[in-house]
């Protein structure tokens, strides 16, 4: 329930996607990296009867807001029939001190609906310089976030194919700490990795890390890229990118180590939306979105299976 001293504001738009389709988008947390900019990660807590038309759940979250990574944990009430998710943030990040609403999804045809979120929110002490920076953060992440849903969402409806997700696996006969060490440590990539030029790794928080690379390709070129990762030793470390190549709209992945008796799995996953209108500028005239496609998968593969093969020496050699 809100505080009578909360502040209350709400966002809008309208949505050219049937309503069911659009609140499933919400409240299946794991499309929030990809739908939603300022979202890293979601992890379960606790999770009701998924199958059901009204669950209740706890969800934990990591994103950037106001230029700084944070993350809380929340409750959401979910409700199918109404077509709405309420939320209440259970330990919120200062200079929060609460932080709730709902999201509300409204057809205004078969195929449009409109989209209502809504926010309550107090700041530590209720302090007006807190609340003035919650105000900024709230209006810029509920925009951008009601933006990626409508683009996402119509997006899906139209060109499926822009969504490209794959991985790649190594076989390490090595410890899984040694191999999350390897990735872990990428202030000590432009030594370790070939094709790195230049980065920059800032951890103010341990386990919340801000990653600045320049990476080279085959042509010798460079492209400079910035990450949010969010790291869980010694077993993962899921990444969202900031700064994107130009070919892409957004870029997701992670590496996901599994440790057996025979050494560790190594598996880095990507997800992509490719950027059909700078194809062209990027792989020249004739080019379409399959070339798109294969470019990005050889690029990104190539890079992710050649860290890999890094850290599987790194971590073999330590046996």
């Amino acid at each position: 329930m809100a505080d009578d001293r909360a502040r209350e504001v709400e966002h809008r738009t309208t949505v050219e996607a049937p309503a069911d389709r659009v609140y499933d988008l919400i409240a299946q947390v794991e499309n929030w990296p990809r739908l939603f900019p300022p979202t890293v990660h979601v992890d379960h807590v606790e999770r009701g009867d998924t199958g059901a038309d009204t669950a209740e759940e706890r969800i934990r979250i990591w994103a950037t807001a106001g230029g700084e990574v944070k993350n809380w944990t929340s409750r959401r009430e979910l409700d199918r029939t109404r077509r709405r998710i309420r939320f209440r943030q259970e330990v919120s990040s200062h200079p929060v001190a609460s932080m709730g609403g709902t999201w509300i999804i409204e057809p205004v045809t078969e195929g449009r609906c409109r989209v209502r979120l809504l926010h309550d929110y107090r700041a530590v002490d209720d302090d007006p310089g807190h609340l003035a920076w919650i105000d900024q953060a709230v209006d810029r992440n509920s925009t951008a976030e009601l933006e990626a849903l409508r683009t996402s969402a119509e997006r899906a409806a139209g060109s499926p194919e822009t969504v490209l997700s794959f991985e790649d696996t190594v076989e390490i006969a090595g410890s899984a700490k040694d191999v999350y060490d390897f990735l872990n440590e990428a202030q000590h990539w432009k030594e370790r990795l070939p094709h790195v030029a230049e980065v920059r790794l800032t951890e103010e928080t341990p386990g919340l890390q801000v990653l600045r690379m320049d990476t080279r390709t085959k042509d010798g070129s460079t492209h400079t890229t910035e990450s949010v990762r969010v790291c869980f030793p010694h077993r993962f470390i899921v990444y969202k990118q900031l700064v994107l190549p130009a070919l892409m709209h957004l870029h997701t992945g992670y590496w996901e180590l599994t440790e057996h008796d025979r050494g560790t799995t190594a598996t880095a996953q990507h997800t992509v939306v490719i950027a059909t209108d700078r194809i062209t500028g990027v792989l020249g005239e004739g080019a379409g979105l399959e070339q798109a496609r294969t470019f990005v998968r050889n690029a990104l593969g190539g890079n992710s299976t050649a860290t890999l093969g890094h850290a599987k020496a790194y971590a073999e050699a330590r046996r």
